[in-house]
């Protein structure tokens, strides 16, 4: 279930009757979880789950369970299983053929895009990136074709050079929303040109503090084909109908479909 990211005022009724109602709370952090806890004055009994014990703790979820308790999943902020641990019991726990109920609330990545103002239809949640720079700019390779807005999850001690990747692999026409400390007392939300980011980070050290959102705008829109989009076409139009060439190259380059076809009906008219 979501808890709050930072605001306890956050937690939803449903949740707080949930964890009332539970025998047993899987927490990310226990000692974290235990603010949480005393706040609404719930004393479940809480075991951890976290990412260095996930496999071993949905076992000991499991076996709750079979004995007829009730479970809670809950992460340190947020909605558990979205970057944060989870995912690996949830699974565990449907394959024991146990009911998984989401109860849900608080999520940062919904929360930073409901106040970027970013008009397009819909986004690609991409998360944590790699935490090495050359990692990071070919993950960011990879997603430079998507239309849409990415949002990821970044922190405090790698923010600087996380947006600094940012700016060298994606053009610098885009924008990007920064948003730091969600419903918590140092809240920041900025958008700003993505090649002045950088400088907006380093003017002031507390800008580089706390947990970040980052949401950077979409491909720009672009005319024409890239020489690899072009090249790549080519190659299935020698061997493949033009529909299925163009739908092939779109995944592999992540151009737009609509116009590796066009361009393909082009190219076998001429």
């Amino acid at each position: 279930m979501a808890t709050p990211l930072g605001n306890l005022q956050d937690i939803t009724l449903r949740a707080r009757e949930v964890l009332a109602a539970v025998d047993v709370i899987a927490a990310e952090d226990t000692r974290h979880s235990q603010r949480l806890l005393d706040a609404c004055g719930i004393g479940a009994r809480l075991i951890p789950l976290h990412e260095h014990n996930e496999q071993a703790a949905a076992g000991q979820v499991i076996a709750h369970l079979e004995a007829g308790r009730h479970v809670a999943l809950i992460s340190d902020a947020g909605t558990p299983a979205v970057s944060d641990p989870g995912a690996r019991a949830v699974a565990r726990v449907r394959e024991a053929g146990f009911p998984v109920v989401p109860v849900p609330g608080a999520c940062a990545a919904v929360a930073a895009l409901s106040a970027a103002g970013f008009t397009d239809n819909g986004f690609r949640f991409v998360g944590f990136l790699p935490p090495k720079s050359a990692a990071r700019r070919s993950a960011l390779e990879a997603l430079r074709a998507e239309s849409v807005p990415l949002v990821f999850y970044e922190s405090p001690h790698r923010i600087a050079e996380c947006v600094a990747d940012l700016a060298t692999v994606l053009e610098a026409e885009r924008e990007l929303v920064i948003a730091r400390e969600l419903t918590k007392l140092h809240e920041q939300i900025v958008r700003l040109p993505l090649a002045s980011a950088g400088d907006w980070l380093a003017a002031d050290e507390n800008r580089r503090r706390g947990e970040f959102v980052l949401i950077v705008s979409g491909a720009p829109a672009r005319e024409g084909l890239s020489p690899e989009e072009e090249r790549v076409l080519c190659l299935l139009l020698a061997e493949l109908p033009v529909k299925t060439a163009a739908r092939l190259a779109a995944t592999i380059t992540g151009a737009s479909r609509n116009a590796l076809y066009a361009h393909a009906l082009t190219l076998k008219g001429d």
